[in-house]
């Protein structure tokens, strides 16, 4: 009898405890969704905010909070490793059989799909370039305030850095003067309300986006943001890398305004909500890879 009552007591706990761990975020699910407690703005869109000398304002309106969630994935991929686990497919703007992958560099890919991406330097709270800085879980936030020449990206999760566009007119560094980092070298201009960001120096410890989409050293990134209103973000990439890539390809992805969000403390060594991601899953990826993340 003692032990019916013990058994009858745990299946009640055991559904409280599996209804807490459904709502602990994972890296693969929430770089796509809204922050902890972050609502999207409702009603209909305002006009994109601008500064008094006319530039659009990337980021919140002063006294304001906020900053930009969702996007991610640049290409509908049947073997991403999401689809391969049964959920449903997600799409991108162009379908991978269209991005002009080098044979190594798709087989590449598709060998880090297999292993449910478990070698991505981002669930090790390592820097992230191009679309996968933007596509950093729990929100990113743009600062553009006239005169300072530079528009900084800061981004929530993952690493908890930021990463510096300079619009100072001055050239990215050349020869020695130019070492391969996690984020590169980025130069910015604006094309009308677009902002065009210029980047080279990357190096090949990051993945450049949640497709584990390969890259070399060689690879060219031009991304362009534009506001189109107050709570949209058209974010768009071109990747020229003849290292990895036979041609240049394009695409991209939209962001949303979510005005509630706000940075927080966010230690990535001690909140890493991705641990399925270092170790595969069950039946699936080992850490045993012989190729450098």
């Amino acid at each position: 009898m003692r032990n019916r009552w013990i058994v009858a007591a745990a299946k009640p706990a055991a559904a409280c405890v599996l209804l807490l761990l459904s709502g602990v975020p994972s890296a693969a699910q929430d770089d796509d969704g809204p922050a902890p407690g972050a609502r999207r703005a409702a009603g209909p869109a305002q006009p994109a905010p601008r500064w008094p000398d006319g530039t659009v304002n990337l980021g919140a309106p002063p006294g304001e909070k906020g900053n930009w969630d969702g996007g991610g994935l640049l290409a509908t991929n049947p073997n991403n490793y999401e689809t391969l686990r049964g959920r449903p497919e997600r799409p991108g703007q162009v379908h991978i059989k269209d991005v002009p992958l080098q044979d190594w560099a798709r087989a590449l890919l598709d060998y880090r799909h297999s292993k449910s991406i478990s070698d991505e330097p981002y669930t090790r709270c390592k820097p992230s370039p191009g679309p996968r800085s933007f596509a950093t879980a729990y929100g990113v936030e743009l600062l553009n305030i006239p005169g300072s020449q530079r528009v900084y990206l800061f981004l929530q999760g993952g690493s908890h850095t930021f990463r510096t566009i300079y619009l100072d007119g001055r050239p990215h560094p050349t020869g020695k003067d130019l070492v391969p980092s996690y984020l590169g070298h980025s130069i910015g201009r604006w094309e009308g309300d677009t902002l065009v960001i210029d980047t080279v120096g990357l190096n090949e410890k990051a993945w450049m986006s949640r497709d584990a989409l390969p890259h070399t050293e060689q690879l060219h990134m031009v991304e362009r943001l534009t506001r189109t209103d107050f709570n949209t973000l058209k974010y768009e990439v071109t990747f020229d890398d003849p290292g990895a890539y036979t041609a240049p390809w394009t695409s991209g992805y939209t962001k949303n305004w979510a005005p509630n969000n706000e940075l927080f403390e966010y230690v990535c060594q001690q909140n890493n909500y991705g641990p399925e991601l270092m170790v595969g899953f069950s039946g699936g990826a080992a850490r045993t890879s012989n190729i450098v993340p």
